[in-house]
């Protein structure tokens, strides 16, 4: 077998690795949530798991439709998070780190958001790049600090599906390369992947109070 035809045949087989890896998700259970259906959620700026300076208000910038439209009221994250940064909590790590009563006592909420991400841009590699973003939730009870949700969600945009071969899958990768140098397509992923984490029916949170639907037939 030549060179070519052994990197040919690995990058098929990591694609079945990958497809299969995705398979067998475990049933929900929702109970707690709906006992403690909340009504308004406070997000605290996400917990930066990258080495991208911009990956936490990069993703939080996503998060306030897909809540909004799954029918809940959203504190306004800008203002939350200048409230802290004026109050002595200038980075998420610090945000993260308040007491679950002291938040709720500032901003009466019904829940608190925890977001962290854990990848965030472009990878690059000799015949293919990958723009990559990984979310993690969960969201808590703001009076008993129940865990009411929690979910984890990836988004990829991945180039290299052309045809050609080895040739077509480096030339892609260098369009890639050389286009995302003009335009970072992170902030697209980072929106399917918060679509993902919050909307998607496996995983996301049930449509609360605000949602048109909420009352009728369960998801």
């Amino acid at each position: 077998m030549s060179h070519l035809r052994r990197i040919e045949w690995a990058l098929a087989l990591g694609a079945v690795v990958v497809f299969v890896g995705c398979q067998g998700a475990p049933p929900r259970d929702d109970s707690v949530f709906l006992a403690h259906q909340p009504r308004s959620i406070l997000v605290l700026p996400p917990l930066d798991r990258t080495l991208e300076p911009a990956a936490s208000y990069g993703a939080l910038e996503t998060i306030t439709r897909p809540l909004a439209e799954q029918g809940y009221y959203v504190f306004p994250v800008a203002l939350v998070d200048a409230m802290m940064r004026e109050n002595g909590l200038p980075t998420p790590d610090e945000m993260h780190a308040v007491p679950l009563p002291k938040l709720a006592e500032i901003f009466a909420p019904d829940a608190v958001l925890y977001l962290t991400v854990h990848e965030w841009g472009t990878s690059y590699q000799v015949v293919n790049s990958a723009t990559t973003v990984t979310l993690e939730g969960r969201l808590v009870d703001a009076d008993t600090g129940l865990d009411l949700w929690a979910g984890r969600a990836t988004a990829v945009k991945s180039s290299g599906n052309g045809g050609g071969g080895l040739a077509g899958l480096l030339a892609d990768a260098l369009v890639t390369q050389i286009s995302s140098s003009v335009y970072d397509p992170t902030p697209e992923v980072a929106r399917v992947a918060t679509d993902r984490l919050l909307v998607d029916p496996s995983v996301g949170l049930l449509i609360g109070p605000r949602h048109p639907e909420f009352g009728e037939a369960k998801r």
